[in-house]
């Protein structure tokens, strides 16, 4: 499934840096406490990206841009 995933168009595989782990401890504002949903949101931060999800946590949090 991951291979078909990365294989649509617009799709592409971030890796983790430095700079995302840091600004996962540094997130504005109040995020919860989870270290990987932490990571997602850095991650879609950085690079200037939307984040697709479901998750209620990541959804109602103001400063990333989301798509449901």
């Amino acid at each position: 499934w991951f291979e078909q995933a990365l294989s649509y168009p617009g799709i592409r595989l971030l890796e983790l840096t430095p700079e995302i782990a840091i600004e996962s401890t540094q997130l504005p504002g109040y995020f919860h406490r989870d270290p990987a949903d932490q990571l997602i949101v850095a991650t879609a931060k950085v690079h200037g990206c939307q984040l697709v999800t479901s998750d209620s946590k990541i959804l109602i949090y103001p400063y990333v841009e989301t798509i449901v």
